[in-house]
């Protein structure tokens, strides 16, 4: 057999074995962030996550079997290991770029969503203050 397809055959394992790990972890830790950026509905922070996550395998498995055509041959165990060194290299780059934009993401939303939990009064108003009147108000003139 070939050096050069056994070295693709260990670069798609390895790399989609860390593209489903990448992926899990994000899917079971983004789920909470979700839950409570959506203010606990947790029907639609499931829904969110899994098309979160359907996205993150879309991108990187299509980037992991475009990135495998390697220009050069693999003659001995060397070339092998130097290949796969910098086709897992980077994948794991890809990877650790994607999980950062997630976590990114995430945390913006979430930010946005306590800042919207922030302007909203915690009790109702009670009523109406027309101008002039209120304890701020000086008071009416003495005839």
């Amino acid at each position: 057999m070939d050096l050069t397809v056994v070295a693709y055959v260990i670069y798609l394992l390895i790399s989609v074995a860390l593209t489903i790990w990448v992926a899990r972890t994000l899917s079971r830790n983004g789920r909470v962030f979700l839950a409570d950026v959506l203010h606990g509905n947790e029907k639609l922070a499931d829904a969110v996550n899994h098309l979160l996550v359907v996205g993150f395998y879309l991108v990187n498995l299509g980037f992991v079997t475009l990135y495998l055509k390697s220009s050069e041959g693999v003659a001995d165990a060397r070339e092998l290991f130097e290949a796969l060194s910098v086709k897992v290299g980077v994948v794991l780059l890809v990877l650790g770029v994607m999980h950062l934009g997630n976590v990114y993401v995430l945390n913006k939303i979430r930010r946005r969503g306590l800042m919207e939990r922030e302007q909203t009064p915690p009790v109702a108003p009670q009523g109406w203050t027309g101008p002039g009147q209120g304890p701020w108000a000086a008071p009416a003139p003495r005839v």
